[in-house]
């Protein structure tokens, strides 16, 4: 078992969840139960999953929880990009918010390949 709030990656996946709170918020009032909320959802299921699989008792379900995690992260980067499609975000805040979730993938990835390595 790991202690979540230790792991850099979950500190990662909390900034970029208060950090898709803070862009989701411009998002006209009209989208509060469309995108707005799914936008949401899939920031928090990040680091709400790297916390489940953390208090797991091996590392074969850690690892099947940080796929879940980046899913979400795969998911909230689409709806992302949507919403700079719908002009919901600027360019600088995409680009900016996509090379931080890029880097939160990649922390994720390179934690299940350790994680596969422990369990063969």
């Amino acid at each position: 078992m790991h202690n979540f709030r230790e792991l850099k990656i979950w500190q990662e996946a909390m900034e970029i969840t208060k950090l898709t709170f803070k862009l989701s918020k411009k998002f006209p009032s009209s989208e509060m139960y469309g995108l707005t909320s799914q936008i949401n959802r899939s920031a928090v299921s990040i680091p709400s999953n790297i916390a489940e699989g953390a208090g797991r008792n091996s590392n074969k379900e850690f690892s099947q929880f940080l796929n879940i995690a980046m899913g979400s992260c795969f998911e909230l980067e689409t709806q992302i990009i949507l919403s700079f499609e719908f002009n919901y975000i600027k360019k600088d805040d995409l680009e900016s918010f996509v090379v931080k979730l890029n880097k939160l993938e990649k922390m994720i990835n390179s934690l299940i390949s350790t994680l596969r390595k422990q369990i063969a």
